[in-house]
């Protein structure tokens, strides 16, 4: 009776824990639902978007890079596409051994080995790493034949700056390289493989312009990022095209002539400041820099004779000697130290207290005026004209010839020399100015000093009716002019004409008149015109009262060293300036018979081709440096 009792009761317990549980998994499967609807109704593009952007990857595609060409279009730093070699980690169990076997086919130099174990600790093991860079047809071939033998290697088409005026125009153009730590400026495009950065001359100045902007790649990835496909493309712009105002002939004319020497010449267009041409020597193959350089041939540059790297005509210095004379003039004119007209007697010496300052010619030249002075290069005649105008005032000259005051050229390196002033004597050495000091500075020597270029910069001014033209080597981007090609464009520096002729004509006297000190390096009868100018000697070294008394040895008999700079200044036509050049000869002796004669050749070819007034270049002719250098043997 009891257990009948019993029974009902326990039924009823059951039903109601049946129920709770019910009920429970009812409530569950509710929120389950609500949490459903959220996830795939309220959020689901949410979400949607969340899982594309697992699964989809963005990636970055560099760009071609910017041409740079010469004032016709011709290009003088260009693309080319080529094979690659690229190395993937996780598709071989040995990176060594595959490396090794590689070796054997196409030979790795210890510095590509280092790079490629530095890339492959930075990256992920998926991502491609760059072997070797511009693989030949052969070498390709070489690969694709011991493919099972290289796993995780595979080939790729790529590309590669080349320059092909190699060392002709390195120090202008520059180069590119890997970007380095230091150049990583937050742009993702340059942490990409393979990219390259500007890492001098006009490479870098004008690096952003060439770089272009990156286009993007849509990849379908796994959820270890490895690519299943592509999804889309879109190409990025290309750099934009840099011409520039060089003329490729003439550079390529003035290198030539320069071979063999430790020198640098520019040559200007004197209405708009355009650099034609600027050369330095000894030079470098700027192609090399593109798959890297190797410290063995890094040290034998910088240890070279003659410091190839170095563009002497922008950052090389050196005392301007006699080619500042015509500066000295135009100071004591302006201060009226000096008339045209007034002559000064040169005895070959002039004493100061217990000083004696010498001319270059022994025994003097007489009674000189001003354009006779400059015309035979008259030391004791600038050294008296010097003493009466003052150093300030001579500084201050300087300064509206663009000498002391800046580079004033869109090069990465380019120096500004030194002008100095009593000023600048008393803040850095902590001693007055000396009036022996500024006798000295009357013939270029002493504090100053200039580049070859400011030289050049100094010439165009003299001869252009006195306008403050800057030097400048870009004239286009992608096609459109800069500002600057008027000769109104400039202003003037305040010098009275009168003044200016009369440089213009004691310039052409030193050419073209017996007696002149560059009268053996008169322009050639074939270009029909006249080439002024001003030769310049500069010592290296003080000359001895006991060498100077028993005669100045032979250059030949001096060691390289010790022997003097040879400097040139010049401008053609005469009759209606175009051109102005500079020329420096390092340790190459006497300015009359080293630097004028490769001005002379410079100018020659200059006049030839007359870049300033031609749209295209000239075809080559008996005129080029390399036919007149093999008529004279």
């Amino acid at each position: 009776m009891a257990g009948s009792r019993g029974e009902p009761s326990r039924r009823a317990v059951f039903t109601r824990r049946i129920l709770l549980v019910g009920g429970g998994q009812v409530a569950l499967m509710g929120v389950l639902a609500g949490q459903l609807y959220r996830l795939q109704v309220v959020d689901g593009e949410r979400y949607a978007a969340l899982a594309d952007e697992n699964r989809i990857s963005v990636r970055l595609l560099p760009p071609p890079r910017g041409r740079l060409l010469d004032r016709y279009g011709k290009a003088l730093a260009t693309n080319r596409q080529n094979w690659r070699a690229l190395l993937v980690a996780e598709r071989t169990d040995d990176v060594a051994a595959t490396l090794a076997n590689f070796s054997r086919i196409v030979a790795l130099t210890e510095a590509e080995r280092v790079r490629i174990e530095r890339e492959l600790y930075r990256r992920r093991r998926f991502v491609p790493v760059v072997v070797r860079d511009s693989l030949t047809w052969e070498e390709m071939a070489r690969i694709e034949v011991n493919a099972p033998d290289l796993p995780g290697i595979v080939t790729d088409m790529g590309q590669s700056r080349i320059y092909p005026g190699g060392d002709e125009f390195a120090h202008v153009i520059g180069y590119v390289a890997a970007p380095a730590q230091a150049d990583l400026d937050g742009d993702p495009m340059l942490e990409l493989p393979g990219i390259r950065v500007g890492r001098a001359g006009l490479e870098r100045e004008h690096d952003r312009l060439l770089r272009g902007r990156a286009g993007t790649a849509q990849l379908e990835v796994n959820v270890v990022g490895r690519v299943i496909r592509e999804l889309s493309r879109e190409e990025g712009t290309p750099g934009q095209d840099v011409t520039t105002t060089l003329d490729a002939g003439l550079q390529r004319a003035a290198a030539e002539r320069l071979a063999g020497h430790t020198a640098a010449a520019v040559v200007l267009d004197v209405k708009n400041g355009e650099v034609l041409a600027m050369a330095s020597s000894p030079s470098f193959d700027p192609n090399l820099f593109e798959g890297g350089i190797s410290a063995a041939q890094w040290r034998a540059w910088t240890t070279a004779h003659g410091a190839p790297l170095i563009n002497k005509a922008i950052a090389g210095l050196y005392s301007p000697g006699s080619t500042f004379k015509m500066v000295v003039a135009l100071a004591a004119l302006e201060a009226r130290a000096v008339t045209p007209g007034e002559r000064i007697v040169c005895s070959g010496v002039v004493q100061l207290g217990t000083a004696r300052f010498h001319c270059w010619k022994r025994g003097g030249h007489g009674a000189m005026d001003l354009q006779e002075a400059i015309k035979q290069s008259c030391d004791v005649y600038f050294y008296e004209v010097a003493r009466r105008t003052g150093i300030d005032a001579i500084a201050a000259m300087s300064n509206r010839f663009g000498l002391g005051v800046g580079p004033g050229i869109e090069l990465p390196g380019a120096r500004a020399g030194l002008v100095p002033t009593r000023a600048w004597k008393q803040a850095r050495v902590g001693a007055p100015w000396q009036v022996g000091e500024t006798l000295v500075h009357g013939i270029g020597q002493g504090f100053l000093q200039t580049t070859p270029l400011q030289l050049a910069v100094m010439t165009a001014r003299l001869v252009n009716g006195g306008r403050a033209v800057q030097p400048h080597l870009t004239r286009a981007i992608d096609g459109r002019l800069l500002r600057g090609a008027q000769p109104e464009d400039w202003p003037l520096i305040g010098i009275p004409e009168a003044h200016l002729q009369l440089m213009r004509q004691a310039m052409a006297a030193v050419v073209n008149e017996r007696g002149g000190t560059a009268f053996a390096s008169r322009l050639p009868a074939e270009t029909g015109a006249e080439m002024g100018g001003k030769t310049g000697t500069t010592q290296v070294r003080r000359i001895t009262l006991a060498e100077r008394e028993r005669g100045l040895r032979r250059a030949e008999e001096i060691p390289y060293e010790w022997r003097d700079h040879a400097l040139f200044v010049g401008y053609a036509p005469v009759a209606a300036p175009a051109y102005a050049c500079a020329v420096i000869v390092e340790h190459g002796g006497g300015g009359s018979a080293v630097a004028a004669p490769v001005a002379r050749d410079i100018m020659a070819e200059t006049m030839s081709r007359d870049p300033a007034r031609r749209t295209t270049p000239p075809e080559p002719s008996y005129h080029t440096v390399a036919a007149r250098q093999e008529s004279r043997r």
